[in-house]
């Protein structure tokens, strides 16, 4: 159809001549109401940037000498973090004289990483930094 005849017949329903593929051969157009179309596709791209979710770094902090119950209270939020798609850094403090027995703490950080090894994969080894711990696991 010639584009004139289209603009016309559009004019005549009293709505748009919008462009669908350009790079066709001929270009492809059709009879819309145009603010109506942008309207719907604005509503789709805010329902797909809802069902998006981001991945957010969730933070667990520990003593190296700590307690069982302590430590499943831990590992409960730990799995609870990657349930949700979170990621998690497990972050161990050390104080006073406990930098002396800093294998005690990597210790604690290879656990932690055996308990969740078919729930989350490491992200970051664990590192000193200063005089804290850290390593991030990311769910599988």
């Amino acid at each position: 159809m010639p584009t004139a005849a289209a603009l016309d017949a559009a004019k005549e329903a009293g709505l748009d001549l919008v462009e669908v593929a350009p790079e066709g051969s001929p270009p492809v157009c059709k009879i819309l109401d145009y603010g109506k179309m942008r309207f719907e596709e604005q509503k789709k791209r805010a329902a797909a940037r809802k069902k998006q979710k981001s991945a957010d770094l969730k933070e667990i902090k520990m003593r190296p000498n700590i307690d069982t119950h302590d430590y499943q209270v831990k590992a409960k939020a730990i799995t609870r973090f990657f349930e949700q798609g979170d990621k998690v850094k497990v972050t161990l403090r050390f104080r006073g004289r406990e930098m002396a027995h800093q294998h005690l703490g990597m210790e604690l950080l290879q656990r932690v990483k055996e308990e969740f090894d078919e729930m989350a994969k490491v992200e970051l080894e664990p590192k000193l930094e200063g005089r804290q711990m850290t390593m991030v696991l990311a769910p599988r």
